[in-house]
């Protein structure tokens, strides 16, 4: 049967790292404890740390060779890591970010893995984290037998050539099936054996291209001419193959049936044909390495109550499947937007004062979602959350930070008078001075100061944020500066890797000669 998506009116723009974002921050990360004098905070004990409570629990990262180096364990070696890797790709609905906030439907049933999985090793609140790392298709799998992550998410589906590498958890979905799709640019066509000798550019990584590969042995034994194979970038999603399609760049493509009813009103050349199958019953799961039963057992007890069919799988799948505006939040920008306004600034006075532009950026992130016009019940203003004691004090000296420039600069330049002031020890590597003066920015110099002391006193390194001066800081002030510190540097971790992605699927795009942004 042949069926063509309903017209519209809109223009598919994919995929900058752009987002659904909510228009009004969503719990900036504090209100200061910025004195009238940045000096007199070494004398400070108490400082004013107030904090809405109701922040999400849901961070982050803590051991930075966790993330850039390859090795390899069961669940038991993550959890001494205090670290997960889920591998996926970038993908609007599936994994994307919101500002530096990632979102999508990996994003959210991770978390709620992450939950399961702190809940059954009890650790209070120094946590086991999920960290997302966006990689092309081509990588999922040599990443994960490498050891680069632990967890495959990116709707693969269960194939007898994945299955001889990786693992595989139960089910997640119902059943699937992989279809042809034409556009205008595409010869008549019957039934599937009219593609044979006909050409079909496909991912060699995807399970589509292991499809035809069985249906040119049924071609093969018939006599027929096989369908010739082209090789895809495997940095272009199906969204793009459907794109590509709607506008007669590629006659046709494979796609999972399911992913055509997300671009419905969007693509009105798009013609469905669901009675040209190629594979029916498939069924997607998450993959892990081979030898994990720890991870095995985890990800299926998390799988009874969370798959597709279950209520809490349900809530996800009308969120990002059923009731999500794939097209809309494909072309919505909003919160992107802000940090493109905002970029060069960062990079000025990052470059200006020596601390990495992304990371200050994921700090403004953090206090204000990037909104000058944020301000707290204590007075602090505009993207850094500055006090205007704060931005006004001899070691800052900026002034009219209700100016977007202004504000930044002081921010930027307060952190460095931080670093420098009080992390400047040659033991100290650049990574940890910016995260303690993180951490000081949070909540002052003079606890930050008496947490090291006591780090060093039991034992643990004072020169490092993460494991160290973090696991006092938990148990002295709770999770307040340690789910600071934790966010921003997930967030900045955030753009970095997924902006690398983002980079390289664009230029992807552009060679396939999708000409919108």
């Amino acid at each position: 049967m042949r069926r063509r998506l309903r017209p519209a009116f809109l223009t598919l723009l994919i995929l900058g790292l752009i987002s659904c974002g909510e228009d009004t921050p969503q719990h900036p990360s504090t209100d200061q404890a910025q004195g009238s004098s940045a000096q007199e905070q070494v004398e400070s004990t108490e400082l004013n740390t107030a904090r809405d409570d109701t922040t999400p629990e849901d961070l982050s990262l803590t051991q930075i060779e966790g993330v850039n180096e390859a090795w390899l364990g069961d669940l038991d070696v993550m959890a001494d890591r205090r670290l997960i890797r889920v591998l996926t790709v970038y993908s609007v609905g599936r994994y994307y970010l919101d500002g530096p906030e990632e979102k999508g439907m990996v994003y959210e049933m991770f978390k709620q893995f992450e939950k399961s999985v702190n809940k059954s090793l009890n650790s209070g609140h120094l946590k086991t984290h999920v960290v997302f790392i966006p990689v092309a298709r081509s990588q999922l799998i040599p990443a994960l037998l490498e050891g680069r992550g632990d967890i495959i998410s990116a709707g693969l589906t269960i194939t007898p050539e994945r299955a001889e590498q990786v693992a595989f958890s139960k089910p997640m979905s119902k059943p699937v099936s992989e279809i042809l799709v034409t556009g205008p640019s595409a010869p008549v066509i019957d039934s599937i054996e009219d593609l044979s000798g006909q050409t079909l550019y496909l991912r060699e990584s995807s399970s589509y291209r292991e499809s035809v590969e069985t249906l040119n042995l049924q071609f093969r034994a018939e006599g027929k001419a096989e369908v010739i194979i082209h090789p895809l970038s495997e940095l272009l999603e199906d969204d793009d193959l459907i794109e590509m399609v709607n506008a007669g760049l590629l006659d046709w493509a494979i796609v999972d049936q399911y992913k055509t009813q997300l671009w419905e009103g969007v693509f009105d050349k798009l013609v469905v044909r669901d009675d040209i199958i190629f594979r029916s019953d498939a069924r997607l799961a998450y993959a892990f390495r081979k030898n994990s039963p720890k991870l095995e057992a985890a990800i299926n007890n998390f799988l009874k109550t969370h798959k597709q069919g279950t209520l809490l799988g349900n809530i996800l799948t009308n969120r990002y499947l059923r009731d999500y505006d794939w097209a809309g939040n494909a072309l919505e920008q909003s919160e992107y937007q802000r940090f493109q306004n905002l970029e060069e600034i960062f990079k000025t006075y990052g470059e200006k004062y020596g601390i990495d532009y992304l990371m200050v950026a994921a700090q403004g992130y953090q206090e204000s979602r990037l909104k000058q016009t944020a301000r707290s019940h204590t007075g602090a203003v505009g993207v850094m959350q500055l006090l205007p004691s704060t931005a006004a004090d001899s070691n800052v000296g900026i002034k009219n930070i209700s100016e977007v420039d202004s504000n930044i600069h002081a921010g930027v330049k307060y952190l460095e008078f931080l670093r420098s002031r009080y992390f400047s020890d040659p033991e100290i590597d650049e990574l940890n001075k910016t995260l303690l003066a993180l951490a000081a920015y949070n909540a002052g110099p003079s606890r930050m100061i008496n947490l090291r002391n006591k780090a060093k006193k039991q034992g643990k390194n004072p020169n490092i944020w993460f494991d160290n001066v973090e696991v006092v800081a938990a148990k002295e002030i709770g999770r307040e500066t340690v789910q600071y510190v934790a966010n921003i540097y997930k967030y900045y971790l955030s753009y970095r890797l997924t902006a690398e992605q983002h980079a390289r699927r664009k230029a992807a795009r552009k060679k396939a000669g999708i000409t919108s942004p």
